[in-house]
């Protein structure tokens, strides 16, 4: 650990977590274009350095999982890993097989993780029945 980063924020380090995390699952099943530009924007929404990004694309594994505080903010990251999953429109074992390692990770308890994961897999799929399609259109109305 440097000493710099023993002066490090908590919201900072969380972030480099998080975008550490990301940038595993992108890297899973080989980075492809979708999932740079996605990167991209994850770097900018949570101000990650230049530096830090190259040192983070290098070695994601480097950076240890460090929850977020709120339950909001679990549900938060968890949506922000499936956008990363899903930016090439397709989620393998690999990736799969990281979503409920990092729910479990960040937070929520296995069966929780469990059927967030599956849930969100459902959605970001596509494969709504029509119940959940009207709940979904209709909330926040």
């Amino acid at each position: 650990m440097s000493f710099s980063s023993l002066f490090e924020s908590g919201e900072s380090a969380r972030n480099k977590s998080h975008f550490a995390t990301i940038v595993s699952l992108a890297q899973s099943a080989g980075l492809k274009e979708e999932e740079k530009v996605m990167l991209l924007r994850f770097k900018s929404v949570l101000d990650i350095s230049d530096s830090n990004y190259e040192e983070i694309m290098k070695n994601p594994h480097s950076y240890p999982v460090t929850p977020p505080n709120t339950s909001e903010e679990r549900i938060q990251w968890l949506h922000d890993l499936f956008k990363i999953v899903f930016a090439d429109n397709q989620l393998d074992e690999a990736e799969h097989k990281l979503l409920r390692k990092y729910a479990t990770a960040i937070g929520f308890n296995e069966a929780d993780a469990e059927y967030l994961v599956e849930r969100s897999i459902e959605i970001f799929s596509g494969h709504l029945n029509l119940e959940d399609y009207r709940y979904l259109l209709n909330k926040n109305r």
